[in-house]
């Protein structure tokens, strides 16, 4: 029993010490180098579905890339959306790049809706970075509402 001490919160306030880990936080944040890599996000898509008249309607913002470059795949109720962002290679004599902010490389979504999606009346169209899919409900695929008893 000799190891219980009794709890004094005069004691811990007399022990802190609000700069105590300010050497720790400057030495993790200047000693270690930076580089691009680590601090580069690669290219996203956001997107907004909605659901309206027995279709899903997505909008994905996809700017910056070419139409044949994006991929759309769609199996039963799981859509995959893709594209490749490249990277422009023109570079001009005496010309120096100050800041790039741009991000290249591959993005990619994939997301679950509740019903089956009839593949076969899909329709796709992509303008100004903008892609709008529209997605029929399969007929007779229609998700019910389970009662937990």
């Amino acid at each position: 029993m000799n190891d219980i001490t009794r709890f004094s919160p005069l004691n811990e306030l007399a022990r802190f010490d609000p700069f105590g880990d300010m050497d720790d936080v400057f030495n993790r944040f200047m000693m270690r180098p930076f580089s691009r890599k680590t601090m580069e996000i690669g290219p996203q898509i956001k997107m907004d579905v909605k659901e309206a008249d027995g279709k899903y309607m997505v909008k994905a913002d996809i700017p910056g890339v070419n139409k044949n470059d994006i991929h759309v795949t769609v199996d039963g109720n799981m859509v995959s959306i893709s594209a490749e962002v490249k990277q422009e290679k023109e570079e001009k004599e005496g010309e120096r790049v100050i800041r790039s902010e741009r991000s290249y490389g591959m993005a990619s979504r994939s997301f679950t809706l509740a019903d089956e999606v009839d593949q076969s009346k899909v329709e796709a169209k992509y303008n100004n970075g903008v892609l709008e899919l529209t997605l029929p409900k399969k007929p007779g695929s229609s998700s019910q509402k389970i009662t937990i008893s």
